[in-house]
């Protein structure tokens, strides 16, 4: 069984995910993380990340979570402490991501760069209200959302979502196969992507929604056999 836990990095959702993993005792807990990424997580040890559009993203992140009270990435180190507490393996199934996000600014366009900066300055901006008016939207018609992301920028699209969920989907797939049941906390936005790439797998979702409702636990879970 692999369940998807459907996560933010600006939400305060370390005890549901706690809550979640320790219920569900995993053989692995896989993380939506590369190996630099998770030690700059659990060491705090600020990244050095210079002058660029994903930079300032990268602080736009950081200004919303604080807005929220807790740091970026704090659900991923709750998943990490509670894989250890309960002896479960970690496994780290994201991409470089110091090569992802060259590769993102590489090869987008002259358009697409220009469409990231100006969105990049809008928010900072952005109020907490206005995440959540979007998250709302999100909710209403996820497709509708991500075609529309597509629509502006759609090398970011190709390769920070698409091309990531089918290498986080093999490895899914491969630790659910080889090592028993898998908890995966990865970014809601790549729950409906994975759902694909695990066609015939037996899969539960746990939504974002539901992981910030004080209700969340495993008996909130959609239970779903992904059938090609």
């Amino acid at each position: 069984m692999i369940t998807l836990l459907g996560v933010g990095h600006v939400f305060d959702i370390g005890r549901s995910i706690r809550s979640e993993i320790l219920a569900r005792r995993p053989k692995v807990v896989a993380l939506e993380l590369d190996p630099i990424r998770y030690d700059a997580l659990l060491s705090r040890t600020p990244r050095a990340r210079g002058l660029s559009a994903l930079a300032l993203l990268a602080q736009f992140q950081i200004r919303i979570a604080r807005q929220y009270g807790v740091e970026v990435g704090d659900e991923m180190v709750a998943a990490a402490r509670a894989a250890q507490e309960i002896g479960s393996e970690i496994a780290l199934i994201d991409q470089d991501s110091r090569s992802v996000l060259g590769r993102v600014w590489r090869d987008m366009s002259f358009r697409e760069r220009i469409r990231l900066l100006t969105s990049t300055v809008g928010g900072f901006f952005t109020r907490k209200e206005r995440v959540e008016a979007e998250l709302q939207r999100f909710y209403r018609d996820e497709p509708a959302f991500i075609q529309e992301f597509a629509r502006e920028l759609p090398t970011a699209k190709r390769i920070l979502i698409d091309e990531r969920d089918t290498a986080m989907a093999a490895k899914l797939r491969h630790l659910a196969e080889s090592k028993g049941d898998v908890v995966a906390v990865v970014g809601e936005g790549h729950v409906d992507g994975l759902l694909h790439q695990l066609a015939g797998a037996a899969v539960q979702v746990v939504h974002l929604q539901q992981l910030r409702t004080p209700a969340a636990g495993p008996n909130a879970s959609a239970s779903v056999s992904v059938q090609l």
